[in-house]
């Protein structure tokens, strides 16, 4: 089917002021990404993955303008944790705010670097698991990331990580428009952890590619926030070999418009992905998490835990997928979507489906939407709990079961308190 004369349109606008890294080991897959990229055109709301979501300020020539905010009433995300710091000021790495990027059991090179040489381990993943998750849905905005991500980090890990890296993302200008791609590569055996934070810029387009070798140990935990003016289209690209395991959660807190996609490859026999999300919306609020986790392992668990707070017409959106094919006997895939409203104007869209091919599963989605419990509320109050504490309980117990899937106490003490304080700042 020939592309839509607009599309393709919007895809000339959108890449006139760009330019295209070339050479390299990077320069082939950069290449054929753009090439990818012209034969889908970019995404428009009629496509069926965007109906729910207008990418119109995704896909504008220039980046809408957002405010970026300096207010001081709480130290920075994971600011108590021993992590090793890298920092993007707007897009760019900014190596006077980063830590030295030496690290026992880890190899972190730049991008804009090592992207330069002839021959990279980062050949292996770059723009290699976005290719293979264009297929059966498109996803252009990643493809476009492909092509013309001048900066990001290439981390490999061979070994357990002595501390986790945190990627930093600051936003200065109210006009940046950031694109960054980053590798990863969990060698077998290896454990890693990431973190992620910050509001990036006025508009970001990030793509993280993951490779998980057999028995590797990936943990990923994301706040994105608290700029709300700001713009983003993320994408996780994962494989997993067999015996292998990676968690990602991500809490998001205001932001004009967001857009989360996750795509999953298990590969491997016995490999496990948790991927979890809580947002909490208020007003201008437009959260999308659109989620594709194909099983082709035996004996492999999948789970898609995620839970939205919204208000004052905040908009929240979940679409997620499991698909077992042929072969994937023993599957245990689990997916629920809830929405807690706080009033009559916001909404929630949800799109949950399965997709199997095998027999021998077990695969279960559910999806809900409501008011805070009156009866619970009632209880607390009964027992001398004043209304807006006993809401603030009510919600942090609705959104403890995606919490609940970050292993590492400290950082999900942290999250709690994010949320306990975004729910005082917006009086619940």
């Amino acid at each position: 089917m020939p592309v839509p004369q607009a599309k393709l349109d919007a895809l000339a606008a959108r890449i006139a002021g760009l330019d295209l890294v070339r050479g390299g080991w990077a320069g082939a897959a950069r290449t054929e990404a753009l090439a990818r990229l012209g034969a889908m055109g970019l995404p428009a709301r009629r496509d069926e993955y965007w109906r729910y979501t207008d990418p119109a300020d995704l896909i504008a020539p220039q980046a809408p303008r957002a405010a970026t905010f300096a207010a001081a009433d709480e130290p920075p995300v994971f600011d108590g944790i021993d992590r090793l710091r890298i920092v993007f000021v707007d897009g760019v790495f900014d190596p006077a705010l980063s830590d030295d990027l030496t690290l026992a059991g880890v190899e972190i090179e730049l991008l804009s670097s090592a992207g330069q040489t002839d021959i990279h381990w980062a050949r292996e993943v770059y723009g290699v698991l976005e290719a293979r998750g264009q297929t059966p849905v498109q996803r252009p905005l990643a493809a476009l990331n492909t092509a013309f991500a001048a900066q990001g980090v290439l981390i490999r890990a061979t070994g357990r990580a002595a501390r986790p890296v945190a990627l930093i993302y600051l936003h200065r200008s109210e006009t940046s428009d950031a694109i960054l791609h980053h590798c990863i590569k969990v060698e077998a055996g290896a454990e890693l952890t990431v973190l992620e934070s910050g509001p990036a810029a006025a508009r970001f387009n990030k793509v993280m590619e993951v490779d998980v070798a057999a028995g590797g140990r990936f943990h990923h935990i994301r706040a994105q926030g608290r700029d709300h003016g700001r713009r983003a289209a993320t994408h996780l690209f994962a494989r997993l070999g067999a015996e292998s395991l990676l968690k990602s959660f991500t809490l998001t807190a205001n932001g004009v418009l967001t857009r989360n996609e996750v795509v999953i490859e298990l590969l491997g026999d016995d490999a496990v992905a948790h991927i979890a999300g809580a947002a909490v919306g208020d007003g201008a609020f437009h959260h999308d998490d659109t989620v594709f986790i194909t099983h082709a392992g035996q004996r492999c668990e999948s789970r898609q835990v995620f839970k939205k707070v919204l208000k004052n017409g905040a908009v929240g959106v979940f679409q997620g997928k499991i698909l077992v094919k042929p072969g994937a006997q023993k599957t245990d895939g689990y997916q629920i979507s809830q929405s807690l409203l706080l009033d009559g104007d916001s909404q929630f869209l949800a799109k949950p489906e399965l997709e199997i091919y095998a027999d021998d599963v077990k695969c279960s989605h559910g999806s809900t939407s409501g008011a805070i419990d009156e009866v619970a509320l009632f209880y607390l109050r009964s027992r001398g709990v004043p209304e807006a504490a006993a809401k603030s309980l009510l919600v942090l117990a609705f959104l403890a079961e995606t919490i609940a899937e970050i292993e590492d106490g400290t950082i999900a003490e942290d999250i709690r308190l994010r949320l306990h304080n975004w729910l005082e700042r917006h009086g619940r």
